[in-house]
């Protein structure tokens, strides 16, 4: 099986749906084989585009349960390690699919419209959960936004803020933030700096444990109540989860393929998106080896261009290290001290 143009996610979902047929003892690698890879699939976004057509993903692995346990299984009782008919036309219809969308490389997307243009047993499972060709297409292209996949790590770069950042407006809205108390000072500068033509992006700077991520939560709220500047209103602030944006990135690139989506997704709100970067010292600091580097070289251009909006956090310590030593960040950043609170406060 010639995988060269595939993405890794693709590639995954194909050794998947190997892996499934061998277990099962069936005689062939089949559609449903390939369809039960992608529902399990985490990383891919066949979730957002099942959604977006109202398509419900259990009732499918139902329907689709019944059709595996329908396959042949092998007589030797050795799983053969073939393809069968309609499982190679799809993944002949899935690089055929490449051209309309200007893509390079097979992604999960491709497999699944492959499946919905079959005429099989599976292709009709989708139709009857309400899937078509017409609706997945568009669903894609929303997905999109006009990206195109050009190399095999390369996520689609939709959804990706979703992904590795969490709303912090969404979560204050839903009552999952512990109020601020004590803060109101630290919240006001914050504001002030937010609402300026330049040097707009607050750097919140005190030593761990001080609660700058708590004012951040407090401003989140604030602009959920409403209760901040007219030109502040209809912002959203996300906070960049470095665990998840680390998690499973196994190749290289990975990683900055999806800074750089996050990047190019806060970039395109055209200021509406405020990206909340805590401990930004690892990201920008180029001490800290290759990756390090990299993640500078997204950032940086992004920030100095004015085009991200973001509040950082770090230690006084290493702001000095890396901040006031660039220029080019410190135009862009205006400090804001930190201190523990009082013990009236913290009571």
């Amino acid at each position: 099986m010639q995988m060269n143009n595939y993405t890794i996610r693709a590639q995954e979902a194909l050794q998947a749906a190997q892996q499934l047929a061998f277990n099962a003892g069936h005689a062939q690698i089949e559609n449903e084989h390939l369809l039960q890879a992608l529902l399990q699939e985490k990383e891919s976004p066949i979730a957002f585009l099942l959604k977006k057509n109202n398509v419900q993903p259990q009732w499918v692995e139902q329907q689709l349960t019944a059709l595996l346990s329908k396959l042949a299984k092998t007589v030797s009782g050795e799983p053969a390690q073939n393809a069968s008919r309609d499982f190679s036309q799809t993944l002949l219809k899935a690089n055929a699919a490449l051209a309309p969308f200007k893509d390079e490389f097979v992604t999960p997307e491709h497999l699944l419209l492959a499946l919905v243009q079959q005429n099989d047993a599976t292709a009709k499972l989708l139709l009857s959960a309400g899937l078509t060709e017409k609706g997945l297409v568009a669903a894609i292209q929303e997905l999109r936004k006009g990206n195109t996949i050009q190399s095999a790590t390369q996520e689609s770069q939709t959804q990706q803020l979703a992904r590795y950042a969490k709303n912090l407006n969404e979560m204050a809205r839903n009552g999952k933030l512990d109020p601020v108390i004590g803060r109101d000072e630290e919240i006001r500068r914050t504001l002030h700096i937010l609402t300026r033509r330049s040097k707009n992006n607050p750097i919140l700077v005190g030593e761990p444990g001080v609660g700058k991520t708590a004012i951040v939560e407090g401003l989140a709220m604030r602009l959920v109540n409403g209760d901040v500047p007219e030109n502040l209103k209809s912002k959203t602030i996300f906070a960049l989860d470095m665990g998840l944006l680390i998690a499973g990135a196994k190749y290289k690139g990975e990683f900055e393929e999806r800074l750089k989506a996050v990047v190019k997704e806060v970039t395109e709100s055209d200021g509406e998106i405020i990206l909340f970067i805590d401990e930004i010292h690892t990201l920008i600091g180029a001490g800290g080896g290759e990756g390090a580097m990299d993640a500078a070289n997204i950032l940086k251009p992004a920030l100095a261009r004015g085009e991200l909006r973001a509040i950082g956090a770090t230690t006084l310590n290493e702001y000095q290290k890396y901040f006031e030593k660039d220029k080019a960040l410190e135009r862009r950043f205006q400090k804001v001290m930190i201190e523990e609170p009082g013990v009236e406060d913290a009571i």
